[in-house]
């Protein structure tokens, strides 16, 4: 009697991967945040400190990161880039990838809400504030939105074969945005280091479990 070998199950993408890892890491900073864990807690508030102390001493320091995190990496401008992305997708007629692309960037804003609400985490306070913010601290929607918004572009240049040349562009662009926006919420004082982190991760692992639920449909639609 022959016996026929288990067929091999399939290997993890790289995105389903990464999406994993950060959903595993992002669940540890959570639970962390939540416990008030002494060391993370003390290194948040020794972060702020040391900026929110440079913030007062550099108005003109400050209103340049105020001009960056409200204008240029505002959650609204990215909500506005992946609108142009979603545009240009469906005058190409790729409704799917457009559908896929928006309920992406509503998923993330759903997570990011949700979180902070279940959290509810007090914001830095400061006697001399530079700046101000609403709603809860973790995570940093900045930082989802920026990281999410990127992620996918660099997510579609992909998909749809684009040289190394713009897909490369659209990355570095991506992490300076991504560090960049991490560091006003940090300097202008309404975000601990571990809100930003913590929306980083957020961010990755939502593009990047969509990225790989997508492929798996599309692979399933042609078998």
């Amino acid at each position: 009697m022959l016996l026929t070998a288990p067929e091999a199950r399939p290997r993890p993408t790289p995105p389903l991967r990464a999406g994993i890892v950060c959903t595993l890491v992002a669940g540890v900073l959570l639970a962390l945040v939540v416990a008030r864990w002494g060391p993370l807690m003390s290194l948040d508030r020794s972060i702020a400190e040391g900026l929110h102390r440079r913030a007062v001493a550099d108005p003109g320091l400050t209103h340049a990161n105020r001009i960056l995190t409200d204008w240029v990496w505002d959650p609204w401008a990215m909500r506005a880039l992946l609108a142009v992305v979603v545009a240009v997708l469906l005058w190409r007629g790729e409704r799917l990838t457009a559908l896929w692309v928006a309920a992406t960037s509503s998923l993330g804003t759903a997570v990011q809400q949700g979180l902070k609400a279940a959290v509810g985490r007090d914001r830095p306070r400061w006697p001399d504030p530079v700046d101000s913010a609403g709603y809860a601290a973790f995570p940093s929607g900045h930082a989802i939105g920026v990281t999410v918004a990127f992620g996918l572009l660099v997510w579609v240049l992909a998909l749809h074969g684009a040289g190394r040349g713009p897909r490369t562009a659209a990355l570095v662009v991506g992490v300076v945005s991504a560090l960049g926006v991490g560091f006003t919420r940090l300097f202008l004082g309404v975000h601990w280091f571990s809100d930003v982190v913590g929306g980083w991760l957020i961010g990755v692992a939502v593009v990047t479990l969509s990225a790989a639920a997508h492929r798996r449909w599309v692979l399933n639609r042609r078998a």
